[in-house]
């Protein structure tokens, strides 16, 4: 027997445990709908934050690049694949974020899991926060130095830890918006750890570039460290597929760390460069971002999110209560509510499917055992209709869930 026929029984342990997952072919609809596998749903999955996605204004600025442009970009950035537009956008994104200089690259998760692996090698000291995305992680682990994994937001371990390194380079890296709580890093505080030990900081701001901060110019405008507080030790890295609706990352720090990325980063130097086309929609967005369009688009996301964290409160509704879920505290646009139990939370996303919202359910090993959760995304896209249809089918299901509970109890 040879031992291919192994992965029917190791894809029979993921059913078991109801961790395999399946995608789902979409199309997008009017505002935060989509049509999922021919069936339109009320959506609350999207990173769409600010539902730029489907905006006349990136649309308009894709058919023109591709009229000047064409379609792909031919070569990787080192060869012929940088444009003007890819060169006009590193430019506009490194002001925008009050950094001197910015790297664009085609995805975000490529990024992180290349640029830690050019700043840090074998023998040096590496320090990620537990609850980092896992390009971090897969970054952390192909650099080969030596990793330390402090606690979540662990400011007294990570000081500890840093103080014990013998180890001449040191790496922190930390997410600014932890993806699946939604909890912001404390960045300022990190920064000055770095200082004090002689550390750079490589922080990932996937979600929190064109939501947070002044003008939405990220989490580190929103703590100062940008323009004249400009520090020689920070690394700022942000997606562009989220607040941006497009796709791709960059990274921005001062110019001769950029520079080394920019000679070091294999995945730069050696995969197609984003085309044109990306680079345009990109930066069409960045002027809606920057504009008074990316501030009634904030402003509509904090409203929905105020609306949603009042209308889960504790006191609100006796089925919610008896149900003990847990809302997180976030401030962000990600509101996880921890379910517990991984049956338990695809039988809630279930029921939400059945009244027409799609809900995701998060699991195991994505988040810790026995923190099986809704991971509720809200957008600009949203309306206030849209979040009373999502707490009246948290309602229904919390009753659905409890009259379940109660009929095995007696049986």
């Amino acid at each position: 027997m040879t031992w291919l026929n192994e992965f029917d029984d190791r894809l029979a342990a993921l059913d078991a445990q109801t961790l395999r997952r399946r995608r789902r072919e979409v199309v997008p609809e009017q505002g935060a709908r989509l049509n999922v596998e021919g069936v339109s749903l009320l959506a609350f999955c999207s990173n769409d934050y600010l539902g730029l996605a489907q905006s006349p204004a990136l649309r308009e600025a894709v058919h023109a690049a591709v009229e000047r442009y064409g379609v792909g970009s031919g070569a990787s950035p080192m060869v012929s694949g940088h444009s003007v537009a890819n060169g006009a956008l590193e430019r506009e994104l490194a002001e925008a974020v009050g950094l001197p200089r910015a790297l664009y690259f085609y995805a975000g998760y490529a990024t992180n899991a290349s640029i830690v692996p050019a700043l840090v090698g074998e023998g040096d000291a590496l320090f990620s926060d537990a609850l980092n995305h896992a390009c971090l992680i897969d970054g952390a682990r192909l650099s080969k130095a030596t990793v330390h994994r402090f606690r979540h937001a662990d400011l007294a371990q990570l000081d500890a830890q840093l103080a014990a390194s013998a180890a001449r380079r040191k790496l922190v890296i930390s997410d600014a918006v932890f993806s699946m709580d939604g909890d912001v890093a404390e960045l300022a505080a990190l920064h000055a750890l770095c200082e004090r030990h002689d550390a750079l900081l490589l922080i990932d701001d996937a979600h929190g570039f064109g939501v947070l901060g002044p003008q939405g110019r990220g989490a580190l405008a929103a703590v100062g460290l940008t323009g004249a507080n400009l520090s020689p030790r920070i690394l700022y890295m942000a997606t562009l597929g989220k607040a941006l609706g497009v796709a791709g990352a960059f990274v921005a720090g001062p110019e001769r760390l950029v520079e080394w990325l920019l000679q070091k980063t294999r995945s730069y130097t050696y995969a197609t460069a984003a085309p044109a086309l990306l680079a345009e929609a990109v930066r069409a967005g960045l002027r809606c971002v920057l504009g008074e369009d990316g501030e009634r688009r904030r402003h509509q996301l904090h409203a929905r999110i105020a609306q949603l964290r009042e209308g889960l409160a504790r006191g609100v509704d006796p089925a919610l209560d008896a149900a003990g879920w847990s809302l997180m505290p976030s401030d962000t646009a990600i509101q996880p509510l921890v379910i517990g139990d991984n049956e338990d939370a695809l039988t809630v996303m279930a029921s939400l499917r059945e009244q027409g919202l799609w809900v995701p359910a998060i699991r195991p090993p994505t988040v810790p055992a026995g923190t099986a959760r809704l991971r509720i995304a809200l957008s600009a896209a949203h309306e206030a209709a849209d979040v009373d249809a999502l707490l009246r089918a948290l309602r229904t299901a919390a009753r659905t869930c409890a009259g379940a509970s109660r009929e095995l109890e007696e049986a």
